[in-house]
């Protein structure tokens, strides 16, 4: 049975390995979340230890899919930090590790990270993806509409710039 959690600022620091493994997994399998070089673990810890301030200011909030202790998958509601965007959040690092994939899980993910922005009175959410990847697809799936796209936005792990589809959803 699959888990899913809302991870304290605590219990990421605490699970700090485990994040950056299954980051670096990702990456590994071509993924673009922001990384280009799964080798590079520094950069990779680095960026959830960076993260782990913000969960504890409640700027953003980490939910994470788990089998007994293995952690599978998670997803970030980063909320924005100035005052006209108080209604809208950003959705960042779906991840499931490459061997969990096709169970259900970045669905999952998705929808409690959209409850949770429903519950905490967000209106809106958005979220850019590699044109053409099988996330966009999810996404329409659970609703989101395409804003655009934006050519060469980002280097991936094959050393392409690839371009980016911006993504919202209205909660209602």
């Amino acid at each position: 049975m699959i888990d899913y959690t809302r991870f304290s600022a605590t219990q990421a620091q605490q699970q700090l390995s485990d994040l950056s493994a299954l980051l670096q997994a990702c990456v590994a399998e071509g993924a673009s979340v922001g990384f280009t070089d799964a080798a590079d673990q520094e950069a990779i810890r680095h960026f959830w230890q960076q993260r782990i301030p913000a969960l504890a200011a409640g700027e953003s909030q980490l939910f994470v899919a788990r089998q007994q202790e293995t952690l599978l998958g998670t997803v970030m509601i980063n909320h924005s930090a100035m005052p006209n965007g108080r209604h809208r959040a950003e959705i960042g690092k779906l991840l499931v590790h490459p061997q969990a994939r096709r169970q259900g899980i970045a669905r999952a993910l998705m929808q409690r990270a959209e409850q949770q922005a429903r519950a905490e009175g967000k209106t809106l959410l958005v979220l850019d993806t590699r044109s053409g990847d099988v996330a966009s697809d999810l996404y329409r799936s659970l609703g989101w509409q395409v804003a655009g796209s934006i050519p060469f936005y980002a280097e991936s792990t094959a050393g392409v710039l690839d371009a980016t589809t911006l993504m919202y959803k209205v909660l209602t």
